[in-house]
């Protein structure tokens, strides 16, 4: 019954959302202010309806998850500001083709939380598995947020749009909403068509470390599936509030990569807890407590690296935005 009643209440806010971008416009901050905070106020006063109905370890571990969503859906943001802004997505079309990624980055999410379910009830050693991708993830997030390195995205070393051009040809200039039109006789893709494609290629990317992620609070599917639901909803509107602030966020790469070890670490002692039953266990509580320390400490830090540079008079803005996030580009 639940089940039922959250994905229809998901497909039906993504159809409200449909209906609302089909008009193409820009969007106002004034607008995307009001749907950012009904997108976190709607998981919000979800989870008291968890904690209430359910107690309160559930609404704990579903409060987590939203939280270690949340966070990684920023990191999101940052592949998909550098994929619009190599594509030159006008403005008005931006509010689209985020909508289309995120409603694919959904369904790629149910489809790894039924088999990492799966996967679960099936082979202990799951978690374990899980435990390894978010330390390997880890570590290259923290390697991409050290480099200096220019990476702003290369449109034609894009798998994605490779594949694509083989099979399609592609017209050089937008045509409103349309992801396909058809020229001289031949259905061809729009260079929308191409950045939607593109998006939904780096979801795949993000699935495999978030999904595993939450799935190290709680070995509840459905509350995986919530939270993620939840976390990726108000993407859209969250990009247009932040997309001026997400530059001055250039330690959130190190801050990522810490949650991701720290939910690794903390899988692979649930493995072990199976087998050796000495071995302790990092409790939920704990989790929320290490979580929203380091993202308070990796948002005060990158505050303060952002004034030193500016009282030096260096440019700020620029470089962070194209190193944090890279990874998945």
């Amino acid at each position: 019954m639940l089940w039922g009643v959250t994905i229809g209440a998901v497909l039906a806010l993504f159809a409200l959302d449909f209906l609302l971008t089909r008009k193409p416009h820009e969007v106002s901050m004034k607008e995307a202010v009001a749907w950012s905070s009904f997108y976190i106020a709607l998981p919000l006063a979800f989870g008291v309806y968890i904690w209430t109905q359910y107690g309160g370890d559930r609404g704990l571990e579903y409060y987590t998850g939203y939280l270690v969503e949340k966070s990684l859906s920023v990191d999101n943001l940052f592949v998909f500001m550098l994929l619009l802004t190599a594509f030159a997505v006008p403005k008005e079309l931006r509010q689209r083709v985020l909508l289309i990624g995120v409603a694919g980055a959904l369904v790629l999410r149910g489809i790894f939380i039924a088999l990492g379910a799966q996967l679960i009830s099936m082979f202990s050693w799951t978690f374990l598995l899980f435990g390894v991708i978010l330390l390997v993830t880890a570590v290259k997030v923290l390697k991409d947020a050290m480099s200096h390195e220019d990476q702003a995205v290369d449109i034609g070393s894009l798998r994605s749009v490779k594949v694509l051009r083989r099979f399609f040809p592609v017209v050089e200039d937008y045509r409103g909403p349309n992801l396909t039109v058809r020229e001289a006789g031949k259905r061809a893709l729009t260079p929308l068509g191409l950045v939607a494609v593109a998006i939904l290629g780096t979801d795949i990317v993000f699935a495999v470390d978030s999904v595993p992620a939450v799935f190290g609070i709680t070995g509840d599917a459905y509350l995986v599936f919530a939270t993620n639901a939840f976390a990726l909803l108000g993407l859209r509107a969250l990009y247009f509030v932040l997309e001026g602030a997400l530059g001055s966020l250039v330690h959130l790469g190190h801050g990522l990569a810490a949650i991701l070890a720290f939910i690794g670490v903390k899988l692979v002692l649930h493995w072990a807890h199976g087998i050796w039953p000495g071995t302790p266990e990092v409790p939920t509580l704990a989790s929320l407590g290490v979580i929203v320390g380091i993202l308070a400490t990796v948002t005060v830090t990158s505050l303060l690296a952002k004034r030193r540079a500016e009282a030096r008079g260096e440019s700020f803005d620029e470089e962070p935005l194209e190193q944090v996030g890279s990874e998945h580009s």
